[in-house]
């Protein structure tokens, strides 16, 4: 059984959805377990505040009321509100609600998830003096930067005060970036310091590179995740990914409707698996290190 630290949604189900119901909830959880996930961080994204409270306050009570779902969901990865709004660096999320961090715009947000928030992921250079980082640390809340483009000194003051992971290397940035100095070879010259996740679809990053990713990062900090949204499992055709209107073309992949931009993934648990093995070429050990102990250890830090 794999263990995903990013799932928005599975099957129908948007965990980003102020309608979400028990039933779609309870849905998405019996297609996971049926694909082999033995557990998952439910990822609520960049909104507004109380926008974001109430999804998680939402995913937290229909999952205390579903034996199943309390079983798979772990907890809650937020993601956002405090991302680089940057073009590009913001990808899907909603620049209109990305905010500086705060301890206690952070603490607002943990308290709404009820104890249930295992990992935030936020922009390092948006979190004045790392009080932010600091308090998510010292809450015994992982946190990982993801949309973002701190300088090499800001990524490592921010390991210094507690960040372990980074979240979809090679995502989350503009699609051209400067040759050398660039957030993905900063990521990946700290790759000994963070655990890494890649989104191995062949769509958020082509195959070829990843296997360089892959070969830079730690085989003990290397992490897979799906980033799956409501429309993993389902045809082609428009979605939502909370707020905002998703497309999923006939090629399979998300993206914000008339544009190139990715947004989250249709990925599901045996596509990946299969990719890490025939695409990747990766081997049984390495393939159960990205999907299984690896993600177990940033839950049990």
């Amino acid at each position: 059984m794999i263990t995903d630290l990013q799932v928005n949604g599975y099957a129908g189900a948007d965990f980003n959805a102020d309608s979400l119901t028990a039933e779609s909830l309870h849905a998405a959880c019996l297609k996971l377990r049926e694909h082999g996930v033995g557990q998952i961080l439910a990822t609520v994204i960049t909104d507004a505040p109380e926008a974001m409270a109430r999804r998680l306050r939402r995913v937290a009570e229909l999952r205390a009321a579903d034996p199943l779902a309390a079983e798979l969901i772990a907890g809650l990865h937020i993601e956002g509100p405090f991302l680089n709004p940057a073009p590009g660096f913001i990808g899907a999320h909603p620049v209109a609600h990305a905010v500086e961090a705060t301890a206690d715009r952070a603490r607002a947000l943990l308290d709404a998830g009820g104890g249930l928030v295992k990992l935030v992921t936020l922009a390092p250079e948006r979190d004045p003096g790392f009080a932010a980082t600091r308090y998510l640390a010292e809450a015994g809340v992982a946190v990982a930067a993801g949309h973002c483009d701190p300088n090499l000194d800001v990524l490592r003051g921010a390991i210094d005060a507690g960040l372990a992971m980074f979240t979809h290397l090679g995502n989350g940035c503009p699609a051209e970036l400067t040759r050398h100095d660039n957030i993905v070879q900063r990521a990946l010259a700290l790759s000994d310091r963070l655990f890494v996740s890649v989104i191995p679809d062949g769509a958020h990053v082509p195959f070829f590179a990843l296997k360089n990713y892959l070969r830079a990062i730690p085989a003990e900090r290397a992490i897979a995740v799906t980033d799956a949204i409501a429309a993993a499992c389902l045809p082609p055709g428009p979605f939502r990914l909370g707020a905002t209107e998703i497309e999923v073309g006939a090629d399979g992949v998300a993206r914000l409707p008339g544009t190139p931009y990715l947004a989250g993934s249709t990925l599901t648990a045996p596509r990946m698996l299969a990719n890490l093995r025939d695409a990747l070429d990766l081997d049984p050990a390495a393939v159960d290190a990205m999907t299984r102990i690896n993600p177990a250890r940033v839950l049990n830090a």
